[in-house]
């Protein structure tokens, strides 16, 4: 993130939109400091600004950096959705990036969301997939909540999950939210935290 003065704040933003070749409403931006002059004179205007495309830069060069300290060749694939961007990573040895059950993903998405919020001063929603693993892995905690979701609509016993970290608890939080008579709580703390599917009399 960068630092830029000028005389008003719309020349600051004209000159941002020129520099990096987008439109005005593209920047977001901070006003750090501003002087009013007597008639003008001695004005200014301090703003700390960057876009969405910045935000982009910034992770690819800090992945490409991260991998590269590792000896590893990575492609880095960005994209928004949602207001939130979605990395995809390909490197040469997967498996090892992945870790055991995902444990080495998540501190790879801690530590990249952490350098984000700290370089932009702002909290940003990224989120690190190895070749789509996480993807499959939602499909199969989908599969899995369902199946839930359905042997407790049907005995209306409550079942508790196996641990799981945040985001999977997230996915089937938001997955049977649609499912009638069924409403999910997560208990426990830490690493034994976990997800219980139970019945609602509530449609």
């Amino acid at each position: 993130m960068q630092e830029y003065k000028g005389k008003t704040l719309d020349e600051v933003l004209n000159t941002i939109a020129s520099e990096k070749g987008c439109e005005v409403a593209d920047i977001i931006y901070t006003v750090l400091e501003e002087k009013k002059g007597i008639l003008g004179i001695g004005s200014y205007v301090l703003v700390e600004a960057y876009t969405k495309e910045d935000i982009k830069e910034f992770i690819f060069e800090y992945l490409g950096s991260y991998f590269t300290g590792l000896g590893q060749g990575v492609k880095v694939e960005i994209y928004e959705k949602d207001d939130e961007y979605k990395v995809n990573l390909n490197t040469d040895n997967n498996a090892i990036v992945i870790g055991k059950n995902g444990q080495t993903l998540r501190a790879i998405n801690t530590v990249l969301r952490g350098a984000c919020n700290f370089n932009f001063k702002k909290r940003i929603n990224v989120s690190v997939d190895i070749n789509h693993y996480k993807e499959d892995r939602y499909r199969r905690v989908k599969q899995l909540a369902k199946k839930a979701a359905l042997d407790v609509r049907k005995t209306k016993m409550d079942i508790t999950l196996d641990p799981m970290p945040n985001d999977e608890r997230r996915v089937i939080h938001q997955y049977l939210n649609d499912f009638d008579n069924i409403k999910t709580e997560s208990v426990g703390e830490g690493r034994n935290r976990r997800l219980v599917v139970k019945y609602s009399e509530e449609a």
